[in-house]
This record gives structure tokens, sequence and C-alpha cells, in this order.
């Protein structure tokens, strides 16, 4: 069956420098092994299949699946599904709730684009000193460098790494990444960003970068500002060391609600047979 299909670049608004997401629109009525099997052979990081909701406060359902799993929440996807569900919709509402297997995520326009309310932690505090080692190791840089870190799991995993600086974020060569890592680092005050993020992530015993990842920016603002490194909106770039250029927009409610927003750009429309 032939079903209606996006290819969606995230936190960016030119396409091809951000986060690429493949989007089923109609995938109601395929199985999960259709689904995970249509993932893998997108090779993105993730692929979305929209259904109808199962909860009434939700606008549409989204079902997550990296090349080799089903994932409970991402945020790419979730800005991604979200973009190519408003281009299909009558609708014109600035609030728009999506349901996914962590939830019901709002969603919000804002003059950067979309943004996602972060979902909270399963799981967070403090990294075991051995862990720290390891994270150093595979990293590949001396155990002295690493600030802090934290877990900062939101649903794909992520454990946080802090470094001193932008730079030291940039310089790094990783190898033997058995766990979802993110790491963070400050730019200079003044700077058009606060901060510098990368992603990694094992795939069948190699490391792969992640472009631009909404999940992780999710988890680290919540560390970052509950720590005091971050304290009014600001903007974290992702993606500068593999030629990518991720915007990624972090705001902070008075009641401690957590935006994270970019734009959204389609870069392919068409149909997917399934």
């Amino acid at each position: 069956m032939r079903r209606a299909f996006q290819q969606v670049d995230v936190f960016t608004t030119t396409p091809y420098t951000g986060n690429p997401v493949a989007v089923v629109l109609d995938g109601d009525g395929l199985s999960v092994e259709q689904m995970q099997r249509a993932a893998a052979w997108t090779n993105l990081s993730e692929t979305a299949f929209l259904l109808p909701p199962t909860a009434p406060e939700a606008d549409y359902r989204a079902r997550i699946f990296t090349p080799d799993r089903e994932l409970p929440f991402a945020g790419h996807p979730t800005l991604g599904s979200c973009h190519a569900w408003l281009s299909c919709s009558s609708a014109d509402q600035e609030r728009i709730v999506q349901e996914c297997a962590a939830g019901l995520i709002e969603i919000h326009t804002t003059e950067a684009g979309l943004a996602f309310a972060a979902p909270p932690l399963v799981r967070s505090g403090p990294v075991e000193e051995p862990l720290q080692q390891h994270l150093a190791d595979v990293l590949g840089i001396d155990r002295s460098m690493i600030v802090d870190t934290a877990w900062v799991d939101n649903g794909p995993g992520w454990v946080g790494v802090l470094l001193g600086s932008a730079g030291a974020v940039l310089d790094l060569r990783p190898a033997g990444v058995d766990l979802d890592v993110g790491v963070v680092g400050p730019y200079p005050e003044g700077s058009p960003a606060a901060f510098e993020v990368r992603a990694f992530f094992p795939v069948n015993g190699s490391v792969v970068e992640d472009p631009v990842t909404g999940s992780l920016n999710a988890s680290l603002a919540g560390w970052l500002y509950g720590s005091g490194r971050a304290s009014g909106p600001y903007v974290a770039r992702q993606g500068t060391a593999i030629g990518r250029s991720g915007t990624v927009h972090v705001s902070r409610d008075e009641d401690g609600t957590i935006w994270v927003g970019g734009g959204t750009v389609t870069c392919i429309t068409g149909e997917i047979d399934l």
C-alpha cells in the first residue's frame, strides 16, 4: 500500500544542514515488524509513523523507530513529525499535542519554528566514578578534563558529560563508545551560541555521532539549569564537527517547563510502498 511520506530536516531552516527524520504520515494498519523493517531501510537515526491518537487530548500519535529498535521518545522526530502533520492538516493552531510511548508531548509554534516541552527524566543523578573513568576512556580524554557528569535519561538512555569548553567538545575523537553519551561545553560569553553539544551512541559495534539531538538537548537543559550553568534562554549548536549547523533554542518557563525548539524544513515528499 502506498502511503504519504516526508523527509524533514530538523533544527535548521537551511535544507541538508540539520538532522533528517523520515515520517510516514498514514501508518495506521502497519505491524511493528513492517515499521521496524522500514526504519532499518531508511537507515536514518529515526523514522516516525503517524497514527490516529488514542488519547482524546492528542492531535496524533507517533511511533518512533531507530534502525534496530523502537524509542518511547525522541526530540527531532517529534518536531519533524509535527511539521509533517501540520503540512497535511487544515488546522491552524499554535499548540499541538503528540501522543507517544513516553506520554503526551506538548508542542508550540514559536518564532524559531517548533518547540516541544521536555518530558521528565526516567533516570537522573550522579554517575559512579568507575563509569566516569570509562567515559573518559571511550571519549579519548584524560579524566581530569571532565568537569561534571550526570544521568540525563529521558528515554534513549543518555549520560551527560560536561567539559570545560566548546573547543574541548569539538576536539573529541571517541572510540569504543558502548552507551549513549551526550557531551556539552560552554562557548565564551558573548558568543552566538552558549554551548556546543555532541551525541555519540553505538550501532553494531561502531560509534555513530548524531547530527542534532532534541532529546539530549532537552535533558542537558534540565541539568544545566538545575546546576546554575544556564539561566535564561540560550542557543546550543550541534553537528559542527560533522559538517552540520544545527541550532537548538532552549528556554524555561516560570513553572520550570523546559522548551526545546528550532527550525524544520521538508526536503523530500512523496509516497512509500509498505
